[in-house]
């Protein structure tokens, strides 16, 4: 029996992820697997794709369903728990029993690519973005003492502050800022966070979890003040062969 893999999530034409896994089984010589996008134009069909699907083993999740996705599922793992946050679902059925369980790889694509881009971690982050993705990065940033602030377009509690009063201030206070929303992903690459950039300064680093394209304009506009910046790709690769491993833990492949 073949064994079906996919993304949900939308948009998700953009992904890199159908081409990185298709290139996984090929150049691993991995047979009888195979990896679709599933393009869901809101959560409610999540349920009709799983029961469609009856050979799909595994999903992972991205914008805008990674805290949506959450009740339709039988289980959280500890850690997607704590995050409130699925990017990674392991589907195991069982004649017509389906058990959904979910979890959080984001956390272990960011940890690792702040250890293998030599990420200093200071005492305060700046966070763009307060969707799934954000909240990950917050979880692994709070686990190694850092301090972390949200900027969001409106604010909602004293861990938050608004675009509009970070443009009235320096990005001085924070040695690190990371970019966790869509802004400046293909095809709008000329969108950007709105941030007085040009208070970066060379001691400051910029990190973008988008992927496509490889420098967003936000990361342009932190190189040409001197800052280190980092792109989305490493993440990525890192959270797909986690999930991969959480797929396969208990399967013959």
């Amino acid at each position: 029996m073949d064994k079906l893999f996919g993304l949900i999530g939308y948009p998700i034409s953009h992904s890199w992820s159908a081409n990185y896994f298709a290139e996984k089984f090929r150049s691993e010589n991995i047979k009888g697997c195979h990896y679709k996008l599933f393009p869901l134009m809101e959560i409610g069909e999540f349920e009709d794709l799983i029961a469609s699907e009856h050979d799909l083993l595994g999903l992972n999740v991205t914008i805008p369903y990674k805290e949506q996705v959450i009740p339709f599922l039988d289980q959280l793992d500890k850690s997607a728990r704590e995050i409130g946050a699925v990017n990674t679902i392991k589907i195991t059925q069982r004649e017509k029993v389906v058990f959904k369980k979910g979890f959080n790889t984001d956390v272990v694509g960011f940890e690792k690519s702040l250890d293998h881009f030599n990420v200093v971690i200071p005492d305060r982050a700046l966070i763009l973005g307060t969707g799934g993705a954000s909240k990950a990065v917050d979880w692994v940033l709070r686990k190694r003492g850092c301090k972390t602030i949200f900027a969001t377009r409106a604010r909602k509690n004293e861990n938050q502050i608004t675009y509009e009063d970070l443009g009235k201030t320096s990005l001085d206070d924070f040695p690190l800022i990371i970019n966790t929303t869509p802004l400046g992903m293909h095809p709008d690459v000329d969108k950007t966070p709105g941030l007085p950039y040009h208070t970066l300064k060379s001691n400051q680093t910029l990190y973008d979890l988008i992927y496509n394209p490889a420098e967003t304009m936000f990361l342009k506009k932190g190189k040409e003040k001197g800052c280190k910046t980092i792109g989305g790709l490493y993440m990525l690769q890192q959270q797909a062969e986690a999930a991969w491993q959480i797929w396969t833990a208990d399967t013959v492949i």
